[in-house]
């Protein structure tokens, strides 16, 4: 399955990259976004099909790139969703997961190969870190799940296994492609990048000028508790991550979410509600609350719909914007990262 290592991966390009390979081989700008067209609005497997370029130069670009499409190896569906394994080159996997909705479909993507965050619940990190996905096979994510399906997805989050600012170049290259209107042509608004706090990234990120959603993995509001379940914390606290939030807010005029996920007996008492409350007063946002998926390797348990209420509840008090995400259910390996898991166990 592995390509020809001296050839580049064509999904890897932005459309300014690929104008910039146009001018090198002495050809009108425009090419590119012809390149674009066939690529993501015609799913093109190789360079022969674009019968609008020349032969000489379909010649010079199967000579130089080529056009990488994945594999599904494993789906499991549980309800309006469906969690993917997908193959890549190198014969590591990741996981996608297309999400139901009355508006549309909406893809949760991977952006690396495992985890490097350590984040104590996540399914993610159990086989460690092994590499970062580069744009294409952000990208090719969408287009397996779109062939496999006959659907067009119309939302992109971002929080798939991997932390995104842990990879920001090869994540920013693919939300421009996939916002081209040569690329995929999602809007930035429906575009939603998940971070357990990378405050360099989030600062970053907020100079980007693109109208995209943050989000917030915080599930915890003191320090010693945050830090007890990811590690990340140690270098970024709490209040880092607030002043970063605060200048994203300020810079886009966009609303971020915190992820909260709900554990028992650790971090779901009517207490935590109110800490929450009053770390995120006077900050655009809502609250997601999400009952943590079951991962044998964690020992981890979601908190009873009756703490979850209450707790939901006392965020209302204090006039917070909350929801609650329903759970996926952990007989699909509904955790990220679950499923490569079960799957590579399963192979030894």
């Amino acid at each position: 399955m592995i390509q020809n290592m001296s050839k580049e991966n064509i999904k890897d390009y932005t459309l300014e990259e690929l104008k910039k390979v146009m001018s090198d081989l002495n050809e009108p700008a425009y090419r590119a976004g012809q390149i674009f067209d066939w690529l993501y609005d015609n799913d093109a497997k190789d360079f022969d099909v674009m019968t609008n370029l020349s032969k000489d130069l379909r010649a010079e670009l199967s000579e130089r790139y080529y056009i990488f499409r994945s594999d599904i190896i494993d789906e499991k569906n549980m309800r309006d969703s469906t969690k993917y394994l997908i193959t890549l080159e190198d014969n590591n996997l990741i996981e996608t997961v297309l999400l139901r909705y009355k508006y549309g479909y909406t893809l949760c993507v991977s952006s690396q190969v495992g985890c490097k965050m350590g984040c104590g619940f996540c399914a993610s990190t159990v086989n460690g870190f092994i590499r970062n996905l580069k744009p294409g096979e952000m990208l090719e994510q969408i287009l397996t799940v779109e062939r496999q399906n006959k659907v067009r997805v119309s939302r992109i989050v971002i929080m798939g296994s991997g932390e995104p600012l842990d990879n920001y170049e090869n994540v920013m290259r693919f939300i421009r492609i996939i916002n081209d209107k040569h690329g995929l042509n999602i809007g930035a608004r429906h575009i939603t990048i998940s971070t357990c706090g990378i405050v360099p990234g989030i600062y970053k990120l907020s100079e980007e000028n693109l109208q995209l959603t943050l989000a917030i993995s915080l599930h915890a509001v003191t320090d010693d508790k945050r830090r007890s379940i990811m590690p990340v914390n140690k270098v970024y606290p709490i209040k880092d991550i607030i002043s970063a939030v605060k200048y994203f807010v300020e810079r886009t005029n966009r609303r971020v979410t915190f992820e909260y996920t709900m554990i028992e007996g650790f971090n779901d008492t009517e207490k935590d509600a109110s800490e929450l409350a009053l770390l995120t007063k006077g900050i655009l946002c809502n609250v997601n609350l999400i009952p943590v998926n079951i991962v044998k390797e964690k020992g981890f348990l979601p908190s009873s719909p009756n703490t979850i209420a209450k707790f939901k509840n006392k965020l209302e008090e204090y006039g917070v914007n909350v929801t609650v995400r329903r759970s996926l259910g952990e007989d699909i390996d509904a955790a990220c990262g679950q499923l490569r898991s079960s799957y590579m166990k399963n192979q030894e």
